[in-house]
């Protein structure tokens, strides 16, 4: 009950935060119905990995394997624009971008972890590249600053001490990328309701 509460209520203070100028642009909407979808499509893939994963190694309760995290170098992509009373689509829209940019480079430790799944982890890159995008182009559209990103990894990829690490670090990063999308696809779906 107190998780309900606390995932509720950064949403509720949304309500006060209108966006008048984007409220009644259909393509607008459009854009946002497309890319909840997409989201929507991108969460269940990334659970597959972690059915996959919980599986595989029998990793599948965060709670059992919090020590383990202290040890490891995994974090979790800021989304507090995304549910600020000051609630503003350009930065929260940066903020998406910039986690999947994170994700992106952080999936190649879950390729390496799972290479017979290897296939399903390019589809995930991919479809992240393409909601990036899709975001990126909104965002010019609607005339709002964007950050272009280069296509070079800049961010080393996490690092792990032993094979068990690898597979605990591979279980946060999908379990840390599942909550940064739960938090995009609830932003996304504010801004329909605007």
């Amino acid at each position: 009950l107190l998780l309900a509460v606390l995932l509720w209520a950064p949403w509720r203070a949304l309500h006060g935060a209108l966006l008048a100028e984007l409220s009644g642009d259909q393509d607008f909407q459009l854009f946002l119905q497309r890319n909840l979808e997409f989201t929507r499509k991108i969460r269940g893939d990334v659970a597959a990995l972690q059915r996959v994963v919980c599986d595989t190694f029998q990793l599948c309760n965060e709670d059992e394997l919090l020590l383990v995290r202290q040890d490891l170098d995994i974090a979790q992509a800021p989304l507090e624009q995304c549910h600020k009373r000051t609630f503003q689509a350009e930065t929260c829209f940066s903020q998406i971008r910039a986690g999947l940019r994170i994700y992106h480079g952080s999936l190649a430790a879950i390729r390496e972890l799972l290479p017979g799944h290897a296939g399903l982890v390019e589809t995930l890159q991919l479809d992240m590249a393409n909601l990036s995008s899709n975001i990126q182009q909104q965002m010019e559209n609607l005339g709002l600053a964007t950050v272009t990103y280069p296509t070079e990894r800049q961010d080393p990829l996490p690092t792990f001490s032993s094979h068990f690490h690898h597979q605990v670090g591979g279980f946060f990063i999908l379990a840390n990328f599942q909550r940064f999308l739960e938090t995009a696809y609830r932003a996304l779906r504010h801004l329909t309701s605007l």
